[in-house]
């Protein structure tokens, strides 16, 4: 352990996780419980989230006297104060005063972002875009999560609300979203589009050995049984992974059309099957970027800092706004 640490925590739909993280971006200790269901705060049960958050922020506290500051990384969208409006996958979000909230209750300096920025802003300082002064990370789990990193600073925007990447509109006429919303990335191209897409494949009388795998139902069947056979070889599953890679292409290539960052580093669990789902995506990608063979093509790499990026990031984040006078 190096200097200063402080607390971070990542709040998602399936857990919280909260490390205690020294000024160097090395976690020091970590601990995590499920998120639990119900409306912020709930009423009153010590199974709310805002207990879990608190309950976290304690233990680790108690563990390591020594923190100063608490940063929170949370899906949504999150105000610059820290206060989280909605959250598509988080229904105990809505306009939620988390920072407030928080910080009263455990009587240290409070920040709170999103949890794909709090994310980009870890691999910029310690991972996949290390040194990049523009840069996108981009998340692919249950929705789309993006950061966007420009002049070496995330992209907040007026209200804070910037790099919703995941609820751009792809096809007006395409699957519902999360958030109501028809066509958006997020519904294309998340890790639950593809087991969507995959699904929908089985029904057609394809991914027989898939089908076969899970049991003879095809609404068994999920992403993951689709990287199964994919890295075994499937012909029809690698097929699903290419139409799949098609969608984060074409997301990718609107979002560095516009930004144009020096590298996009891709995080969440498709990155730990590699080459198999970023081969196809590279391709794709280079097949639809303006001017391909005129200029830069920024290079899609994996995130390096895996699931402990929001807290690594979420507690550097408070450290820097919150520096030891």
């Amino acid at each position: 352990m190096t200097g200063r640490v402080g607390i971070g925590l990542d709040i998602g739909g399936t857990k919280v996780l909260g490390a205690v993280v020294d000024d160097a971006g090395a976690v020091v200790d970590e601990h995590r419980v499920p998120s639990p269901t119900g409306e912020w705060r709930g009423s009153g049960s010590s199974q709310g989230l805002f207990d879990a958050i608190v309950a976290t922020v304690t233990e680790l506290r108690a563990r390591q006297p020594e923190v100063t500051t608490v940063g929170i990384g949370a899906a949504g969208m999150v105000d610059l104060d820290g206060a989280i409006h909605y959250a598509p996958n988080v229904p105990a979000f809505r306009s939620t005063p988390v920072r407030a909230d928080v910080e009263a209750a455990i009587g240290l300096p409070t920040v709170v972002d999103n949890d794909a920025n709090v994310a980009a802003y870890a691999e910029a300082r310690f991972g996949a875009a290390r040194d990049m002064s523009d840069a996108m990370v981009i998340t692919l789990g249950t929705g789309i999560g993006g950061g966007v990193v420009i002049g070496g600073k995330v992209l907040r925007g007026a209200h804070g609300f910037a790099a919703e990447v995941g609820h751009f509109q792809i096809d007006p006429h395409g699957p519902m979203c999360a958030c109501g919303e028809r066509g958006h990335w997020e519904a294309m191209a998340s890790g639950t589009a593809l087991g969507v897409m995959a699904r929908a494949a089985a029904h057609r009388g394809e991914l027989a050995t898939v089908v076969t795998a899970v049991g003879g139902d095809p609404d068994a069947v999920h992403g993951p049984d689709i990287s199964t056979a994919g890295r075994a070889g499937d012909a029809e599953a690698l097929a699903v992974i290419d139409a799949y890679a098609v969608n984060v292409a074409i997301g990718l290539v609107g979002l560095a059309n516009i930004f144009d960052p020096g590298v996009i580093a891709i995080a969440g669990g498709l990155v730990n099957d590699g080459e198999l789902f970023l081969g196809p995506i590279r391709k794709h990608f280079i097949g639809h970027i303006e001017g391909a063979t005129y200029r830069p093509v920024p290079e899609i790499v994996p995130a390096t800092l895996g699931e402990r990026a929001g807290v690594i990031g979420a507690a550097i984040l408070a450290m820097d706004q919150h520096p030891v006078a």
